[in-house]
């Protein structure tokens, strides 16, 4: 596959193939991927992989713990003030995931059905759980994590895979902490579901924005 084809066409994927994703293939992912820059050559990514058993246990309880009303408490707090141009953004993307799926915007019991799945990590097969150790610059480490999960993104994009960086991974640090094992000493970063995507679904075919080069770029000569 051509890099800018993988890069144009790689998208968030909401709905999965109920089909296993074999092991040695996330680790070939997983070993190009550690080919990815990162600040001095540290490479500060800690990887956790997570599927079987323990991943459906993680989905039951990651939704369990949403609908039992306990609010998100994230190593790395969440962001709370948008700038209206990103807030926009983040409202279009939403509409678009919402209509693909024939969610009317005032049906707030299917809307919270919806979000249960989100948390429920969309029936994927498997998960890639970022960590990095808490002495580090964290400001660093996370533009390090950042470019790791887009090149194993891409990559598994490449071998048909699809996958969705999701903050609902990491909402609840100590059902994580617990279920995988990750030590106080680590910061819990971000993760990435992994499948197969079911090509049926319209949730993984509604279209997409990009904003224009001039709301981005300032030409400097």
């Amino acid at each position: 596959m051509e890099l800018q084809e993988a890069i144009r066409n790689r998208r968030s994927i909401r709905q999965f193939l109920a089909k296993p994703v074999p092991q040695e293939l996330i680790r070939e992912i997983i070993t190009d991927s550690l080919w990815a820059p990162s600040w001095g050559n540290t490479q500060p990514w800690e990887i956790v992989v997570v599927s079987g058993e323990k991943m459906e246990e993680f989905k039951k309880k990651n939704e369990e713990t949403l609908l039992a009303g306990q609010a998100a408490q994230t190593d790395i707090p969440m962001p709370q003030v948008w700038p209206d141009a990103y807030l926009n953004r983040y409202k279009e993307l939403g509409k678009g995931v919402l209509s693909s799926l024939a969610i009317a915007r005032e049906d707030k019991e299917a809307r919270l059905l919806h979000f249960a799945r989100m948390f429920g990590l969309f029936d994927a097969p498997a998960v890639i759980l970022l960590t990095v150790d808490k002495e580090l610059s964290l400001e660093y480490a996370m533009l390090d994590i950042g470019i790791y999960l887009q090149t194993f993104c891409l990559l598994a994009h490449d071998k048909g895979l699809g996958t969705c960086i999701m903050a609902a991974i990491v909402s609840f640090p100590d059902l994580v902490r617990d279920l995988f094992a990750v030590p106080e000493t680590k910061t819990i970063v971000m993760g990435a579901i992994l499948g197969w995507p079911d090509p049926d679904a319209p949730v993984n075919h509604f279209e997409r924005q990009r904003g224009a080069i001039d709301e981005f770029v300032k030409w400097v000569k």
